[in-house]
């Protein structure tokens, strides 16, 4: 394909991928209550509040539409990421052998589950994650949240740990691709530990210690069963 063809093949996926996300907004902004009061709950489990009792605190009169759309906008993309995925292994496939092309469903289906995993891990550690922050600044600080910033902290989180649990996807299509060897992949472990311990302290947005070990521990696993994984796939 020429430069051009491959612009035109990258807009077309774009436009599918966007597509795909606003109709999953629409769900997402009917559904906005639902979900909010399901994000509220690690925020009522510090507080040791029922679900009814947990109140955000908006400060701007443009603040409540404005999370109306953000949480809608988050919801689209997680809505619609088994058609994004797909639209980023069918942008990639023309440089893959036939042999590798047949790997396209289980990397999607893989790429979901483990973005839901990581979000899902993200839900139950940001309990501990927001008790660490609301307490390390000492008994004198009465925290009063806005829902902007409280929605833009959990939202980052599940993102973030979604897209980390696509670490080992990368990992096996690179092996799949030929970029990189299980071989290597096995001599380089002990660097390879440290730079995700490195990583995971960087990119966890809340920048505490339950989540840094709730993202580099699985990571650190999916290390190791990428190189497994790439292994059997080339034999």
């Amino acid at each position: 394909m020429s430069l051009v063809e491959h612009l035109t093949e990258l807009r077309k996926r774009l436009v599918i991928s966007v597509a795909a996300v606003g109709l999953g907004a629409i769900v997402g902004f009917l559904l906005y209550n639902h979900i909010l009061h399901l994000l509220l709950e690690p925020y009522c489990h510090v507080h040791h509040r029922a679900l009814a009792g947990c109140k955000l605190y908006a400060q701007d009169p443009l603040e409540p539409f404005l999370v109306r759309l953000k949480v809608a906008s988050w919801t689209g993309f997680v809505l619609a990421s088994p058609v994004v995925f797909w639209q980023v292994w069918r942008f990639v496939t023309p440089g893959l052998q036939t042999r590798e092309k047949k790997y396209a469903v289980p990397f999607v289906l893989s790429s979901v589950v483990l973005f839901l995993l990581g979000g899902l891990v993200a839900w139950l550690t940001f309990p501990k994650a927001l008790d660490f922050l609301v307490g390390v600044g000492g008994p004198s600080l009465l925290t009063i949240f806005s829902p902007g910033k409280y929605l833009r902290l959990i939202i980052l989180m599940i993102v973030a740990f979604g897209l980390a649990f696509e670490f080992p996807v990368l990992l096996v299509f690179l092996e799949l691709a030929g970029v990189v060897s299980s071989r290597q992949l096995k001599n380089w472990r002990r660097p390879a530990i440290v730079v995700i311990f490195v990583v995971a302290a960087v990119i966890t947005p809340s920048q505490d210690p339950w989540s840094l070990f709730a993202m580099a521990l699985p990571m650190c696993l999916f290390y190791e069963g990428a190189i497994l994984v790439g292994r059997i796939l080339k034999k």
